[in-house]
């Protein structure tokens, strides 16, 4: 017997793009502005602490350098609070609904981020371990973000484009990266500014630098503290309250005060049954259990985790990267380090990282994620391996730095207009309503169990023998690393062209039935 699709969520597959669906992009992205802002601003406020607190530690090259152990500690436990959030609130957004949800996990980042502006204490131990505790909540907030901003954004869409909305979304983290940046060099212009007349060692940050970098961390606060109003003013989506609450007269209602659809054309007179097979069930997994599979350990989330790999390592060891420019850092004040370090950052986002995630968006609904996917990590794989061989004796060089950033910059593009993109995407669209943020915290999870990977073991394996390990001990270098990246990126390209399912043009409502059944309906 054949199901027929509720007329509400029919309506939201076909409903032209409206005001709504634009205000819905910014409310929804600014978990992953405040995810960026964080991300590129803690290498730049790493940097500052040790000139901050550091300064008996060390001598020489390695002078007010923060520890490796301290600095691998302050990437990870956000990351890990990350992975936490995922796996909790996707499942909070499935059993209590997206909208209370959504709100508790904003409420998070806020208070995470502005804790880690205040970090109790003035001693260094208590500074650290408070700075710790603090971006591991942002990191719970952060993530639990994450699977409910692609879930409602798939939810609110319309069939047509919504891999491009989810796009938007997520397009967001290049807008966090520019802020980053942009924040920085004002705050530490600013400041240097001001201490311009004071008599200091050079290196030897004056005084106030402990209360920069705090005002950094703070101000990322704001944007998710802006929005929070409007969250809470967000309906539960219409998917969610008609197939998991099996109110569909609400959702009706729900969607007519914030879509320009009238109720007489999406009210319905019965409600279709809806099948009743727990999570990790048998029947669940004889339905889904191929797609979570995929999503979980061999296609999307493991492409998740292979891109995050990429991503996170290419980020967090940029200071190795930048060493190129940044060659007389030891005769640099904390705030012109901190300046000349967000310039290139900033450079990297307007140049590469902002535009891939606008072709994402334009290209998504067009030509599909696998193709996309696939792409990215194939230029992503030449433009690393092209970085990493002869890294030493010819990247280094300085009339080959302009060269080498712009390599740099194609595999940022491909990352974003590519798999960063796509793996946010194709969780939101696999799974039925009542199990769709849960299964995209998986999914999820595991990516960010990949950034784990590529943030620490990569920030200590980059080092080789004859560089300047900054603290580091010898690992196996950049031309190593850079190698393994790309064959990692290679391994990605492999499992999408085997493993990941094509999403594009699939209604959502698909997943709420068996394969006979959804020719069935679009025959209908």
């Amino acid at each position: 017997m054949a199901r027929t699709r509720l007329r509400v969520l029919s309506t939201l597959d076909t409903a032209k793009t409206q005001y709504y669906h634009f205000k819905a992009i910014i409310i929804t992205g600014m978990g992953l502005f405040t995810d960026a802002y964080d991300l590129f601003s803690i290498t730049i406020v790493i940097r500052m602490i040790g000139r901050v607190y550091y300064s008996d530690h060390h001598n020489g090259q390695n002078k007010y350098k923060t520890p490796p152990v301290v600095e691998s500690a302050l990437v990870a436990v956000s990351l890990i609070g990350m992975v936490i959030g995922q796996l909790v609130f996707g499942r909070l957004g499935d059993l209590k609904g997206r909208r209370w949800v959504y709100g508790l996990a904003l409420l998070l980042m806020i208070f995470g981020s502005l804790g880690c502006g205040f970090s109790i204490c003035i001693r260094r131990a208590c500074v650290l371990l408070s700075l710790g505790f603090f971006r591991f909540l942002l990191g719970l907030g952060i993530g639990g973000d994450y699977p409910l901003s692609s879930t409602i954004m798939s939810e609110f869409a319309n069939k047509k484009t919504r891999g491009s909305f989810i796009a938007a979304v997520f397009s967001m983290q290049g807008f966090g990266i520019l802020a980053s940046a942009t924040v920085t060099i004002v705050v530490c212009s600013i400041f240097r500014r001001a201490a311009s007349s004071d008599n200091h060692t050079p290196g030897r940050p004056p005084a106030t630098a402990d209360f920069a970098w705090r005002l950094i961390l703070m101000l990322g606060s704001i944007p998710a503290a802006l929005t929070y109003y409007w969250r809470m003013l967000m309906p539960e989506t219409a998917r969610y309250t008609a197939l998991v609450e099996q109110n569909v007269m609400q959702a009706a209602n729900d969607m007519e005060k914030v879509m320009d659809i009238s109720l007489a054309q999406i009210v319905e007179e019965n409600l279709p049954p809806r099948s009743n097979y727990a999570l990790f069930s048998k029947e669940f997994f004889r339905r889904h259990g191929s797609d979570l599979f995929a999503c979980t350990f061999n296609c999307n989330s493991f492409n998740w985790f292979l891109v995050d790999i990429v991503f996170y390592s290419s980020n967090l060891f940029q200071s190795h990267i930048y060493r190129i420019k940044l060659k007389d850092k030891q005769n640099l004040d904390v705030y012109q380090e901190a300046i000349d370090t967000a310039k290139l950052q900033a450079i990297i986002a307007v140049c590469s990282t902002i535009p891939g995630y606008f072709f994402s968006v334009y290209f998504i609904d067009r030509v599909g994620r696998v193709k996309i996917q696939m792409m990215g990590f194939f230029f992503m794989a030449l433009a690393f391996f092209a970085i990493g061989i002869n890294y030493d004796s010819f990247w280094t060089k300085e009339r080959n730095k302009y060269v080498f950033l712009v390599l740099y910059c194609v595999a940022f593009f491909f990352t974003n207009f590519g798999p960063n993109t796509t793996t946010f995407i194709v969780p939101a669209e696999l799974f039925p309503a009542r199990f769709r943020s849960t299964c995209n915290g998986i999914s999820g999870a595991a990516g960010k169990i990949g950034a784990i990977i590529g943030s620490v073991g990569f920030l200590w394996a980059s080092h080789g023998k004859n560089e300047d390990r900054e603290g580091f001990p010898v690992g196996i270098g950049m031309t190593p690393s850079l190698c393994i990246l790309g064959g990692v990126c290679i391994v990605g390209v492999v499992i999408t062209t085997f493993f990941t399912k094509e999403t594009m043009g699939r209604s959502l409502e698909d997943n709420e039935t068996e394969p006979l059944e959804i020719e069935e309906i679009n025959d209908l």
